[in-house]
């Protein structure tokens, strides 16, 4: 039976996108359960081509950039669209802009365009402009989007920074260790075997190890790239990355810093939305797939309790969404009409957590690293040359 991912309507949910096995696409709603009028587009899973190795993913933050820029020049939307398409060189950019301008063309909104490619554009944008097309306050909020994306991709780009020297470490250790292993350990098996000489029990297993991993280099090898082929095809599988990451968020020292990394995403989501003119309950369950995996049950709980009528701030601390900074500021924001403000401000409070942890990295992670690093190989070339010492000894 195909699969489908459809895009519905409910009046107690809003928009949501949910994957459905239909026999055709007119009995996707009966499927569902809601009328067919609600099924505001249905995509045929396996009918869809699969993403090209190296294909470039759309610009979502220039898309927005520029298109704000066009749109407060005084120009079109069709035009705008149109010239950003006209400079697009990225077949697959194009193919998407392209759709984009068909239906708008036919005299869709805006946000029905996006939101027919979801594949494209996420629910956050479609949501942002569905809130602001009508009020002529476009351009600004996508000005305010683009900031947000450029936000996101500096937190990514700092993380990973971060990590470049402990991997590196990491790369350069392994392959020492790997060259002893293979070519310098089997060397010295034949010059102590040579010698008849009494050796530890610690050289021996190693210098047996090293014999076997000399004998069959193309096995250790293989199994070094069997090693890294599973780690990178495990932390694509989407279960296994979001376990992964929440196993980060249990450690002592690191797990702390990255939970308010991921809340202050959460509260600048939220603030965007909000500002955008879009109800908090909608916007809190938008902002639920934009938040790290380990916190989308709890951010759809928050919602269901906001739903049931509770205040926003009541909805986050009873889900542990909100810390005492951020708890304070909502409250405030609650009574003074100005919560969009004060999550803005939570968000911008809880940046300096990005410092905090690219030191972290710099005086606490790097040096653990080096250290293991020298002990492993030290220890290689101490159990090496120990059978040496002890023959310079008995020959004194």
């Amino acid at each position: 039976m195909p699969q489908y991912l459809a895009r519905i309507y409910r009046p107690e949910q809003g928009v949501t996108q949910q994957r459905v096995a239909a026999p055709d696409r007119q009995a996707i709603a009966a499927q569902l359960g809601v009328p067919p009028q609600h099924v505001l587009d249905a995509r045929e899973l396996d009918a869809e081509a699969p993403a090209r190795p190296g294909a470039r993913r759309f610009p979502l933050q220039l898309f927005s950039q520029e298109l704000s820029v066009l749109l407060d020049a005084g120009i079109t939307l069709l035009e705008a669209l149109s010239t950003l398409r006209e400079k697009e060189s990225s077949e697959p950019v194009r193919q998407a802009l392209d759709a984009v301008l068909d239906a708008v063309r036919q005299g869709q909104p805006l946000s029905a365009a996006l939101r027919q490619q979801p594949q494209t554009f996420d629910e956050l944008v479609c949501a942002i402009v569905a809130a602001n097309e009508r009020s002529g306050q476009l351009a600004t909020a996508l000005a305010q989007h683009a900031r947000y994306l450029a936000w996101v991709d500096k937190l990514r780009s700092q993380l990973i920074a971060a990590c470049v020297y402990p991997a590196m470490l990491l790369l350069v250790g392994s392959g020492v260790i790997l060259f002893l292993l293979l070519y310098v350990l089997p060397r010295f098996a034949g010059i102590l075997e040579a010698g008849n000489a009494e050796l530890p029990w610690a050289s021996r297993a190693l210098i047996l190890f090293g014999q076997q991993a000399g004998a069959h280099p193309g096995l250790v090898l293989g199994g070094v790239a069997a090693l890294v082929a599973a780690g990178v095809a495990a932390w694509r599988h989407p279960r296994l990355r979001e376990r992964a990451q929440a196993a980060l968020w249990t450690l002592p020292v690191l797990g702390p810093r990255l939970r308010v990394l991921a809340l202050a995403r959460l509260y600048r989501s939220l603030a965007m939305l909000l500002a955008a003119g879009v109800p908090g309950l909608s916007a809190l369950r938008i902002a639920r797939d934009v938040v790290a995996a380990p916190w989308r049950a709890a951010v759809g709980e928050a919602a269901e309790a906001v739903a049931r009528g509770e205040r926003l701030s009541e909805a986050l601390e009873a889900q542990d969404l909100a810390t005492p900074v951020a708890r304070r500021m909502v409250r405030v924001g609650e009574r003074s009409g100005e919560l969009a403000q004060m999550l803005e401000r939570a968000a911008a409070f809880h940046d300096e957590e990005v410092v905090r942890l690219t030191e972290l990295l710099t005086r606490a992670v790097n040096p653990a690293l080096m250290l293991i690093m020298g002990v492993l190989i030290g220890g290689i070339i101490v159990l090496m040359y120990l059978p040496i010492f002890q023959l310079v000894e008995q020959v004194q």
